[in-house]
């Protein structure tokens, strides 16, 4: 016999009240919303909750703690984070205290994701943030913990109450900018102004070092006296965005005939091999501080979208981002000097002529 209506509605309701029951047992009450933006004071102890393990995504949450710190001078930040090189990439922001690294992949590491959640779990936050608009585990992270105030974005891929529940904005696309944008209208500023860019504050003597070790590197191979900028390369990426010789090949040859003054320079990944038959001088390193101050040194960069197109970003240097399968306007890199070239569809010699101009 067929379900009636009234039924299935009946259905629909145990399961609801079966889902808020196991989320009550898990995490306890749900948190009540707040009508009043977030308060500007009394926040001491701030947690975020970023569950990403990639490279890019781990630099896209720097102007997050940039905007805490600016908002909260006085407060102290732990992060939770499924990145590996979350303490190399945050531990010299100057209000971060405690990097808690959960395993980069899934739960294959349960004594490691439990250390993370205790240590995690000991203190009682002020405020805590759950910055992805679509991941529950983030959202799981931020029940666990103990805090006062909760924030994240509402929508129905998430799950759990929050104090403070902001909707995704479809103007704000952002990777780097959202995060912001969500505290920012958690505490009722609106104002239009311009977002952090991703930044791993590199201190002065890791420049002069990278700076050294770049000198070191172009003295292998004296240039031309006319090349008075040194532009690095990095010819990797992963999946669908990888591109081969066939590809790069006449769009650095074009590259070097219009912009005599510029010399290259290949930043090689982290296989060690060359993608560019080492054609240029090169430079190789598994840190990614020192690789970031390298970076810093250059005139200019590079790239397809990948990690290390994050990571030139936020080192400072004039980063070009090239696009050819992602979405520009949420992985792009912003803010001053960067700029994001649409090679949709182009001919490698096309994309040279654009790259040409911006350097």
């Amino acid at each position: 016999m067929a379900r009636s209506p009234h039924d299935s509605f009946d259905l629909d309701h145990l399961r609801r009240r079966a889902a808020r029951g196991l989320m009550r047992l898990l995490f306890g009450a749900p948190a009540q919303p707040s009508s009043e933006p977030l308060p500007r004071r009394g926040i001491h102890r701030i947690l975020v909750c970023h569950i990403s393990h990639t490279l890019g995504n781990a630099l896209l949450l720097t102007p997050l703690i940039q905007e805490l710190e600016a908002t909260y001078p006085g407060a102290e930040i732990d992060i939770v984070t499924r990145s590996q090189a979350g303490r190399e990439l945050y531990g010299h922001y100057d209000r971060v205290s405690q990097v808690f690294q959960l395993p980069a992949h899934g739960f294959g590491h349960p004594r490691q994701w439990m250390r993370g959640l205790r240590g995690m779990r000991k203190a009682h936050y002020d405020l805590a943030i759950d910055v992805d608009p679509q991941s529950q585990t983030g959202r799981l992270l931020l029940l666990k913990a103990r805090a006062t105030w909760t924030l994240g974005y509402s929508g129905p891929k998430k799950s759990g109450s929050v104090t403070h529940a902001v909707e995704v904005p479809e103007h704000v696309q952002s990777k780097g900018q959202r995060p912001v944008y969500l505290l920012r209208q958690a505490l009722g500023d609106t104002a239009e102004r311009a977002y952090p860019v991703p930044d791993i504050r590199l201190d002065e003597a890791e420049r002069a070092r990278g700076r050294q070790v770049l000198d070191r590197v172009l003295a292998l191979a004296p240039a031309d006296p006319a090349q008075r900028k040194t532009i690095g390369v990095f010819a990797n990426a992963t999946g669908p965005k990888l591109l081969g010789a066939d590809w790069w090949n006449p769009l650095l040859q074009t590259l070097e005939r219009l912009r005599p003054d510029c010399r290259l320079v290949e930043i090689v990944p982290m296989s060690g091999r060359s993608m560019l038959d080492s054609r240029y001088p090169d430079y190789y390193s598994t840190d990614l501080r020192q690789l970031g101050a390298v970076l810093a040194s250059l005139d200019g960069y590079l790239s397809l979208d990948c990690g290390i197109m994050h990571l030139a970003c936020a080192s400072g240097v004039p980063t070009q981002g090239i696009f050819t399968t992602t979405r520009a306007d949420e992985w792009g890199p912003y803010g001053p000097g960067n700029h994001v070239i649409h090679a949709y569809g182009l001919a490698p010699e096309a994309v040279a002529q654009e790259l040409a101009a911006r350097l």
